[in-house]
């Protein structure tokens, strides 16, 4: 009997497709100042190597789109933030949400590193990336940052 309930609750996860719900957190800029500073609910679909992102604002705006896999880019000695697929914004981010160095030691040249430009219905434009860490099998660790047009950073959190 567990197995045939294994099973369907595998069948009907493909079939429905891969959901997270997360949450944006600001911890720079205009947003972060307010007390409480506000929190973003966002959808995530997808496998990890592409799918889609809708994170909704608290004036109602909602910012959407694809996100797509980076390709990997040379780590080591030699490797600066320049030779990312990130543009420099982006890897001050990371840098900003998690501490210096952080970009270079762990999201530049990881195997699994995001991105995406999720254009809002009302002006806004909130870039996001996200990486999964090399860890142990089993475990899931998956962090992410997003900037937008308007000096917010934040720390999303799946």
């Amino acid at each position: 009997m567990k197995a045939h309930v294994v099973l369907l609750l595998c069948g009907v996860s493909v079939l429905t497709g891969c959901f997270r719900s997360g949450r944006l957190y600001p911890v720079q800029g205009p947003l972060s100042a307010q007390t409480p500073p506000p929190i973003f609910a966002a959808k995530v679909s997808g496998a990890f190597n592409s799918g889609s992102i809708s994170v909704t604002l608290s004036d109602g705006e909602v910012c959407k789109g694809p996100w797509r896999l980076m390709p990997r880019t040379p780590t080591g000695k030699g490797a600066t933030p320049s030779d990312s697929t990130s543009s420099p914004e982006m890897a001050s981010a990371w840098d900003t949400v998690y501490g210096q160095g952080f970009y270079l030691a762990r999201v530049l040249g990881a195997r699994m590193h995001v991105q995406g430009e999720l254009p809002g219905n009302k002006g806004t434009i909130l870039n996001v990336e996200m990486y999964r860490n090399e860890a142990p099998e089993g475990v899931f660790d998956i962090k992410g940052v997003a900037r937008d047009n308007k000096g917010n950073i934040y720390k999303v959190v799946l």
